[in-house]
């Protein structure tokens, strides 16, 4: 990095730029701010999210609406028990070309900078090993060639939380590639109203393109530079080790954690919250993570790499629940 007024100012400007991005996406989003962060988040992390709630609350509509503010492909996948790998990564199609036949390898919708999988634990295990191999490798491979995604590539699944026949829920190692979980919830009184103001009205609100693909990965490049302090960082190892059942180190398991959990997180959880506390730290215009930080992005990063037991299933433990107790019990 350059001298501090050069810090200072990359700092403001990324605050000005991520907080334009997000005015956009809320004039046709209404009543979701922590989930328009959260996703933000992601996008500037360069991961994956995961969206939970039930149909019809914008999940769509939010997807959309980011890859017009920020000028990006975008593909949705409509996610089906008989969609299949190929109609996702693509094939390999017969053309006519100078009298002669050969292989031409016709690209999938998972060639795009935002791919919606919209219900994706409706497709089969093998359809969804496809999409979560491409989120991992940022490639496709299809016979002996291999084809590079396109940066910035962002994929945004969403589910139905409610048991439905005919779904396949993602096993946990895949559940872990995703950067961030985020619960979609039914909006206030007063963003309903809203709602229907602007969509039962004449005219339709559009969002504009106030940020470029490349000022996008200028920005990601920023997260990945702020410093993280030695105790700060030692704070997100511990809190991280607090979702494990069985004791580390000679520290002691939070109760919730040792009644209820049967695998914690694994270190991936620890990279997301640390990448989501330093982009929180950037948009409160600092250069620096704090443990406050840490303690914003916990549960969005950790809610889905806490595998329940049969206790904790059958008592309908949330969560969220456990990992605020675990930063209650873990001392800054």
């Amino acid at each position: 990095m350059a001298d501090s007024s050069d810090v200072a100012e990359q700092v403001r400007a990324f605050a000005r730029d991520v907080g334009r991005l997000r005015d956009e996406v809320g004039k046709v989003i209404v009543g979701h701010q922590a989930i328009v962060e959260g996703v933000t988040m992601a996008l500037l992390a360069g991961g994956h999210a995961l969206l939970e709630g039930v149909p019809g609350l914008g999940k769509t509509m939010l997807v959309r609406t980011l890859a017009d503010a920020v000028h990006l492909n975008f593909s949705r996948i409509q996610f089906t028990p008989d969609l299949m790998p190929a109609d996702i990564l693509g094939t390999n199609v017969i053309v006519e070309e100078g009298g002669g036949k050969r292989f031409q390898f016709q690209r999938g919708p998972i060639f795009a900078n935002v791919v919606l999988a919209d219900e994706v634990n409706r497709a089969t295990p093998k359809t969804q090993s496809a999409l979560l191999e491409a989120m991992q490798e940022k490639s496709v491979t299809v016979g002996k060639t291999t084809y590079k995604l396109d940066e910035p590539f962002l994929v945004l699944a969403t589910q139905n939380p409610l048991e439905m026949e005919g779904t396949y829920p993602l096993p946990e190692a895949q559940l872990d590639r995703f950067f961030v979980k985020l619960k979609v919830e039914f909006p206030t009184r007063e963003a309903l109203h809203t709602i229907l103001d602007r969509t039962t009205g004449r005219e339709e609100v559009r969002a504009e393109k106030v940020l470029s693909s490349e000022r996008l990965l200028e920005l990601r490049e920023l997260v990945r530079q702020v410093p993280v302090a030695r105790p700060v960082q030692d704070f997100c190892v511990r809190f991280v080790e607090g979702t494990h059942p069985e004791a580390r180190e000679g520290r002691g398991v939070p109760p919730l954690t040792k009644k209820y959990v049967r695998y914690g997180s694994s270190p991936r959880g620890a990279q997301a919250c640390l990448l989501g506390a330093k982009i929180k730290a950037l948009l409160d215009g600092r250069f620096a993570v704090s443990t406050d930080d840490l303690r914003y992005v916990a549960k969005p990063a950790l809610r889905h790499r806490l595998i329940l037991n049969f206790e904790g299933e059958a008592e309908g433990i949330d969560p969220d629940t456990i990992i605020d107790s675990i930063l209650a019990e873990t001392a800054a």
